[in-house]
């Protein structure tokens, strides 16, 4: 549990910077000979059977005039109409992280109940910690100035978003 909340907690407090859950890549497609008009759904196999996507094929459309997107199981195709130049968008779950993030995201009431009680069972493991070492190593010697530091680091921060 601690794992899964550490991991997606770093992948979460990085989503700016890098997408935690899907890996999402694009390479340039050319369809030569590109037909004129609505194209069938035989046309579009066709096309797509060239990159071995024939078996993924769920649609496709014109979202605007001069443009069409095919839509398969793990991306997309998107073409100028014009040229035959497109894009392909593939998207793959990351491996680990798709996983930790969905847990993190509480997918259930008993996942969110379980949960609770771990975040419980954390805060007590906090608490009785302070106490377990005694004399100068404890709460009462070195033990204060680390649970002083522990208050004090949040606070700083908290202070200087707000």
């Amino acid at each position: 549990m601690t794992i899964i909340y550490a991991l997606s907690g770093i992948a979460l407090n990085h989503k700016t910077d890098w997408n935690p859950n899907y890996d999402i890549s694009h390479e340039q497609v050319q369809w030569q000979d590109m037909p004129t008009g609505n194209l069938t759904r035989a046309q579009v196999l066709e096309f797509l059977s060239r990159h071995g996507d024939e078996d993924f094929y769920k649609k496709h459309y014109y979202p605007e005039p001069g443009r069409m997107k095919v839509f398969i199981d793990h991306g997309s195709y998107d073409f100028d109409r014009a040229s035959g130049r497109g894009f392909k968008e593939t998207i793959r779950k990351r491996p680990v992280f798709f996983e930790v993030n969905f847990l993190h995201y509480n997918p259930g009431q008993a996942w969110m109940w379980f949960s609770d009680l771990f975040s419980g069972a954390l805060i007590l493991l906090a608490i009785t910690g302070m106490f377990v070492l005694k004399g100068s190593k404890g709460i009462t010697g070195r033990g204060w100035w680390l649970t002083t530091l522990g208050v004090i680091f949040p606070l700083v921060f908290l202070l200087f978003y707000l």
